[in-house]
């Protein structure tokens, strides 16, 4: 048995489960105050899959509560600038890969230099 195809065979085994039953178990940590590990152990699931189910819940719910909270020309502005930090973040990756290559050039270069004036020293 091959390593994909084991691979294969997990991705099978992994269990998927609906909207509504995320919710309930999640429901069932924020109201009841009950550990995660408690829940997750009552529930037959890791504990690691209902933590983040939390806490993407918790994160949709300030990003709610923050959207509630501001004007139309405030939300208007947030989006702009949600946009141009990912232009901008786009751009900063293109120029780090530009400078990392380029540095590779300019490094091959100068090795190349050194070994010229090497060679022709001796």
């Amino acid at each position: 048995m091959g390593v994909t195809r084991k691979v294969r065979d997990l991705a099978r085994q992994r269990k998927s489960f609906s909207p509504e039953y995320r919710e309930e178990a999640v429901r069932l940590v924020i109201e009841t105050s009950r550990p995660v590990a408690q829940v997750a152990r009552e529930l037959g699931i890791s504990s690691h899959t209902l933590h983040n189910w939390v806490n993407t819940y918790r994160r949709e719910q300030q990003e709610a509560n923050a959207a509630a909270d501001l004007t139309v020309d405030e939300r208007a502005r947030l989006r702009e600038l949600e946009r141009q930090n990912r232009e901008l973040r786009t751009e900063n990756e293109f120029l780090k890969k530009a400078a990392a290559y380029a540095g590779d050039r300019c490094q091959a270069t100068v090795s190349l230099s050194v070994s010229m004036a090497l060679a022709y020293a001796a």
